[in-house]
């Protein structure tokens, strides 16, 4: 039993870092291509690599008035939304959910105030990445119990938005590039939040510690005694 249990600990370790090193590897690769050189988009718009993060260059027109507003993402303690806005494309009914950046609050509880949207074809560049994380969203679908615009949740559910909108999306959205004269902050990078690689590791070590701990306990359970005397 010491032997089966020290050999799962070990391997449940060794497993924590090879996730790690996933995660690690994914990072870079992120970082990596917010400088790689544009892609058409329609070459990786339904079947985008697992593992790559394309940057692309895509037109269209904003859905003006279907914008959405993910509440209060990890960006700084004063509050503020992340704003996500469908693009219509050329010849196809797919819409493109587009990532225009963090708009802080000021710290009162107020939305900050959105920009105006052009409403002409617009030309974007942007890494094509996955959708925003999501979790348990206590009451439901958030988006269906509201009937005013710009809607807000707490997660961004794609099943939830094509619903709401009717229409299909592409299986990731685009996260635009920076832009100094933007008012949207614009620091994109891969949401390892609940899981980041260091803990990966400090899983492994504890881990690895379970079977240092079996091998002991044996050990000092099954020590060679003396006579006992009475």
């Amino acid at each position: 039993m010491t032997v089966v249990g020290a050999l799962l600990f070990i391997r449940l370790g060794v497993w924590q870092l090879h996730r790690a090193d996933f995660k690690d590897a994914l990072l870079r690769r992120y970082a990596a291509s917010a400088t790689a050189p544009l892609q058409d988009f329609p070459k990786v718009a339904d079947t985008p690599p697992d593992d790559g993060f394309p940057r692309v260059h895509v037109s269209g027109r904003y859905l003006t008035d279907r914008i959405y507003l993910l509440d209060n993402p990890n960006h700084d303690e004063r509050g503020g939304v992340e704003v996500f806005v469908p693009l219509a494309l050329h010849d196809t009914q797919k819409l493109l959910l587009v990532d225009m950046g963090f708009l802080p609050g000021n710290g009162t509880g107020q939305e900050p105030q959105l920009p105006a949207l052009p409403s002409t074809e617009v030309s974007l560049q942007g890494l094509y990445v996955p959708m925003p994380p999501i979790g348990f969203q206590m009451g439901g679908n958030a988006l269906q119990q509201q009937s005013r615009w710009p809607k807000k949740s707490i997660f961004l559910d794609p099943v939830d938005v094509s619903h709401d909108l009717h229409r299909t999306l592409y299986p990731r959205m685009l996260a635009l590039d920076p832009d100094p004269a933007s008012i949207y902050v614009r620091v994109h990078t891969l949401d390892f939040s609940s899981m980041p690689p260091a803990r990966h590791r400090a899983y492994a070590f504890q881990w690895f510690t379970f079977a240092l701990a079996a091998v002991v306990l044996l050990l000092v359970l099954h020590r060679k005694r003396g006579p006992r005397h009475r």
